[in-house]
């Protein structure tokens, strides 16, 4: 946003900077001195300043704009601020446009830029819309340049102004009155295409034990972590999606607005999707590293963990997970947050989820012919009954197939009547999150020990405390 010209060829631009899910707004100086031509970004870490610098400048002479004769200074503030992504492009072309005269600064005023610019100066989508548009709008900036793929995810905003823009040169005639593709979008339409991987069933079309199910019941309503023993044909994933699909509730409002911001964040949030109100699943690969399942990586990208916010993460055979993986997640099962310090940036993602481990009585999971010993099996089971099992208070043993239809049951009313068990319990005010540290430490102080054969005796669930 150009809010003022301080002084000759001075112009100030707000963009946004993307730290996990929280934006912050900034203000993009440029000014433009007389002498020999140059071109300098300040405050950006590594080796982003060339890459910025080079595609900024592409796009205003492919947009068929003047590029200023002198030398070009561009300050992002303070150095010591994490510079995420490419949303900055727009806001440092506008300012140094504005700088040099070439658009004028007051019809700015009160915007906020963020897309990033291709080298023709097309305006190109970026991750963080959602909590960019947030913070714009709490600090009185209610209207957004964006480019038109960003448009689906800042509609959810009730109340915000967006301008959907094609190129730079689009933004440059808006900003002159020649063109003012300003569009106030109503409330959300629709909910998301949630997260959930449809291809599985509902609990009603899974054979599981009586007592299982009860335990799913138990997890769904109490919000505790589960784990599950089984062979290699129990299909632990797919009682996992049971649990999303048929026991959980709808996400509470603040949890929408927490989850839409992690996807948002990560990019995960395509063209038609809109607030995402049902609780998300995550099923992690077992060869996940700890920047996969816990986030990080460039500009601190949420992971499995945050991802599964408000919903399920299930580690199927658990114990082929790295160490160092399970013992990271004691962080989010204890305060319900994951926190990532990269480059002096810290970033905050909630992770309130029901784990879901699923693990093989043995380390070959065979259900006949067994030939690991008690040591190979204690180990095996040691992966997990670290600081990661003492967080889990149900377990229960399935058996084998994990999927297949009930005879003569009748998927629906069975549906019904699964919700309707959990329904009083999910309803109570601190449902959803209230099985944090301080209650599971309470009532389920006791990690799981190993059975003396390595294998479960029934399908009785045992719980401690």
């Amino acid at each position: 946003m150009t809010t003022s010209l301080p002084g000759p060829g001075v112009a100030r631009v707000h963009g946004a900077v993307l730290t996990g899910i929280h934006a912050e707004i900034i203000e993009v100086q440029a000014t433009v001195a007389v002498g020999a031509p140059g071109f300098a970004i300040i405050g950006v870490p590594g080796d982003g300043t060339c890459q910025m610098r080079d595609r900024v400048r592409a796009a205003v002479l492919n947009s068929g704009l003047a590029w200023p004769s002198g030398g070009v200074s561009v300050s992002l503030g303070s150095s010591s601020l994490f510079r995420r992504g490419c949303g900055l492009d727009l806001p440092i072309a506008v300012a140094v446009l504005a700088a040099a005269g070439t658009v004028p600064a007051g019809p700015a005023t009160g915007r906020v830029f963020a897309a990033e610019l291709g080298l023709d100066g097309r305006l190109r989508p970026v991750r963080g819309i959602v909590p960019v548009l947030t913070a714009a709008a709490a600090g009185g900036h209610v209207t957004g340049v964006i480019a038109p793929q960003n448009t689906p995810e800042a509609a959810m905003l009730p109340g915000t102004t967006i301008v959907p823009s094609q190129s730079l040169g689009q933004v440059a005639a808006w900003l002159r009155g020649e063109h003012l593709a300003r569009v106030a979008f109503p409330p959300p339409p629709g909910d998301a295409p949630e997260p959930v991987q449809h291809s599985y069933p509902g609990l009603a079309a899974l054979g599981v034990s009586p007592v299982v199910r009860q335990v799913l019941e138990v997890s769904a309503a109490g919000g505790h972590h589960l784990w599950l023993t089984g062979p290699r044909e129990a299909d632990v994933p797919a009682l996992a999606a049971g649990l999303v699909v048929t026991l959980l509730p709808d996400l509470t409002g603040q949890e929408a607005a927490e989850v839409t911001a992690i996807y948002s964040a990560a990019g995960l949030l395509g063209p038609g999707r809109a607030r995402i109100r049902r609780p998300p699943l995550r099923v992690p690969d077992h060869r996940a590293t700890i920047a996969a399942v816990t986030g990080g990586g460039a500009g601190l990208q949420p992971g499995e963990a945050a991802l599964a916010h408000g919903g399920v993460l299930c580690l199927d055979d658990a114990p082929g997970f790295e160490r160092a993986v399970l013992r990271t997640l004691a962080q989010p099962l204890g305060g319900g947050e994951i926190v990532l310090a990269r480059g002096g940036a810290i970033a905050r993602f909630p992770a309130r989820f029901i784990l879901v481990t699923g693990m093989r009585p043995c380390p070959c999971g065979a259900d006949d012919g067994c030939t690991c010993t008690p040591l190979q099996t204690r180990r095996y089971r040691d992966r997990v009954t670290g600081p990661l099992g003492a967080w889990i208070p149900l377990r229960a043993a399935v058996d084998r197939p994990g999927r297949t239809h009930v005879p003569g049951g009748q998927p629906g009313q069975d549906t019904d009547a699964l919700s309707a068990a959990t329904a009083w319990a999910t309803g109570c005010p601190g449902r959803r999150g209230g099985a944090t540290a301080t209650s599971r430490a309470t009532s389920w102080p006791a990690p799981i020990p190993p059975p003396a054969t390595g294998r479960p005796s029934s399908t009785t669930p045992s719980t401690s405390g």
